[in-house]
C-alpha cells in the first residue's frame, strides 16, 4: 500500500513539473511589454514570439504593425531583417506603412470610389486622386485587441478590430480577426478573417519592408528574386491597373527564374518608370487556387538568408522601396534610403472594386473572408 502511495505521490509531482515546464516555455514563446501611448492616450503593447530555433518576432497591437523578425545568417549570427521603428511614437507618425497590417483595402483604389449594386462608395483621398492602403486612417492607425492563442508549442497572437459602418466611406461594419502564429519551421503564419453586416470590399496584407543582410547594410539590389507569375498587371501614371493581365517575357518583370533584383530596374521600360522601379502587382501562378502556393522566394547572397512567401492569395505586390530617400530615420537611428529594402505584399489586385475582370474582392452578409499567407525563412 505504501509503494503504490509512493508511486501515486512521485507521479502527481513529475505531472506538476511538467505542467510548470510547458507553462514557463510558453510564457516565455510569448512576452508582452507596454510599447507606449497612442495620441488619444490609450497604452499600446509589444509582443515578442519566440520558437524553438530563437527566431522571434516583435508584433503592436497598434496597426497590427511587425516590429522585427529577427532570423539567423548562413553563420547562425542572428540579426533582424525588417525596417522599422524602435519606438510607439515612429509607428504613430509613420507614412511608409514599415510592418503595418492594411485593410480594409490593400493597395489602391482608382478615383477613391467604387460602386456595389449601383450605389457610389467615395472614400477618403490620401494618394493624389486615389485611395491607397485604407485611407487617411487604414487599419495600420488603430489599436487592435490582442490575445495569445499559442498553441501546440507555437506562439500565436490574435488580433481583433471592428471597423464601423462609413469608416473611411466604406459600408458595413467589418469584424476582422488576424492571427500571428510563429511556427518552429521558421514561418511566421498569418491568418486574415472578416465577417461584415452590409456588402463591402476587403483586401488585407501585411507591408513588412525586408532586407535580408539587415536594415543599414545598404540596398537590396543584388538579393536574388524569383515570382512564381506569368503575368503582371501594368499599370497607369497613377500606378492604377490598365485592367490588361500582361505576360512577363521580355520584360524586366521576368522573375520567373531567378534574377538580381537590381539587374533591370533601372532600364527605360516605362512601367518601371511609372512606378520609379518596381511596384507593381504579379499575377500567381496557381497550382491549387484555393490553398497555399508559393509566391516568390529570395537569397540574399551576402548573408546567406533565404524568404519564401507562400499565399492562399492570387497577387502579389513587388515593391522596391523607391519612395524613400533617407528623411525617415528607423531603429537606432538608420536612415532609410531608397531600395533599402522590398516589400511582398500578399493580396487580390489593386483597384479589383474597379475591374469587373480582376478576381472579386466583394464581401457579402453570410459570407467569410479568410486568407493565408506563410513568410518562411532558411538559410543557403
Amino acid at each position: 500500500m505504501k509503494a503504490r502511495l509512493t508511486i501515486a505521490l512521485l507521479l502527481g509531482v513529475a505531472s506538476m513539473s511538467a505542467t510548470c515546464a510547458n507553462s514557463a516555455e510558453m510564457a516565455k514563446a510569448m512576452e508582452k511589454k507596454s510599447f507606449g501611448t497612442t495620441p488619444d492616450g490609450k497604452t499600446a503593447d509589444l509582443y515578442t514570439l519566440t520558437n524553438k530555433n530563437g527566431m522571434q518576432v516583435a508584433i503592436t497591437n497598434y496597426g497590427g504593425a511587425i516590429v522585427s523578425i529577427i532570423v539567423p545568417d548562413k553563420n547562425g549570427k542572428l540579426g533582424d531583417v525588417v525596417l522599422g521603428y524602435d519606438t510607439l511614437d515612429g509607428y504613430v507618425t509613420d507614412k511608409n506603412y514599415f510592418g503595418a497590417l492594411i485593410g480594409r483595402y490593400g493597395n489602391r483604389i482608382g478615383n477613391a470610389q467604387f460602386k456595389i449594386d449601383g450605389i457610389t462608395y467615395t472614400l477618403a483621398k490620401n494618394n493624389g486622386k486615389n485611395s491607397l492602403h485604407g485611407g487617411i486612417k487604414g487599419f495600420n492607425k488603430a489599436l487592435w485587441d490582442a490575445k495569445d492563442i499559442s498553441r501546440n508549442g507555437e506562439p500565436a497572437l490574435e488580433l481583433k478590430y471592428t471597423s464601423k459602418d462609413g469608416e473611411e466611406g466604406f459600408p458595413g461594419n467589418l469584424s476582422v480577426t488576424v492571427v500571428y502564429t510563429l511556427t518552429n519551421k521558421n514561418e511566421l503564419k498569418i491568418d486574415y478573417s472578416a465577417t461584415t453586416d452590409k456588402k463591402t470590399v476587403v483586401n488585407l496584407t501585411n507591408h513588412s519592408y525586408f532586407n535580408l543582410s539587415g536594415p543599414g547594410s545598404g540596398d537590396i539590389l543584388k538579393s536574388v528574386l524569383r515570382v512564381n507569375a506569368d503575368k503582371f498587371t501594368p499599370v497607369d501614371s497613377d500606378l492604377i491597373p490598365t485592367g490588361e493581365l500582361k505576360s512577363v517575357a521580355g520584360t524586366p518583370f521576368d522573375f520567373r527564374e531567378p534574377t538580381e533584383i537590381g539587374a533591370r530596374i533601372d532600364s527605360d521600360d516605362e512601367q518601371l518608370k511609372l512606378g520609379k522601379g518596381y511596384d507593381h502587382n504579379f499575377v500567381l501562378n496557381k497550382e491549387k487556387p484555393a490553398g497555399l502556393s508559393l509566391a516568390a522566394r529570395v537569397e540574399d547572397p551576402a548573408s546567406g538568408r533565404v524568404l519564401e512567401v507562400w499565399t492562399t492569395e492570387p497577387g502579389v505586390q513587388f515593391y522596391t522601396a523607391n519612395f524613400l530617400d533617407g528623411s525617415v530615420h528607423g531603429k537606432g537611428g538608420i536612415a532609410y534610403g531608397k531600395r533599402t529594402a522590398f516589400c511582398l505584399e500578399t493580396q487580390h489586385f489593386p483597384d479589383s472594386p474597379n475591374k469587373p475582370s480582376f478576381p472579386s474582392v466583394l464581401l457579402s452578409p453570410g459570407q467569410k473572408y479568410h486568407t493565408t499567407t506563410v513568410y518562411k525563412f532558411a538559410t543557403k
